[in-house]
């Protein structure tokens, strides 16, 4: 039974339009759909985390190579 022969009842019936509630404009609809934060400030702790992250990277490597060139000194 395909989707055509299971809703023939109501398939080619209008549209409902009510006369009650106004309808909602295309901008509020795609709100609806549009992508939220549920964690404010999420995006930027984590920018914020990436730098310290790479300075401390950057700290480490440098006392490591400071180590290695004092150490291999003969």
């Amino acid at each position: 039974m395909t989707a055509r022969e299971k809703y023939k009842d109501i398939i080619d019936m209008p549209h409902h339009v009510s006369k009650k509630h106004p309808q909602m404009s295309l901008q509020a609809r795609a709100g609806q759909f549009a992508p939220f934060a549920a964690l404010t400030g999420y995006d930027e702790s984590i920018e914020k985390q990436e730098v310290v992250s790479a300075e401390e990277n950057d700290r480490s490597t440098y006392f490591e190579e400071e180590y290695w060139d004092e150490n291999l000194r003969i």
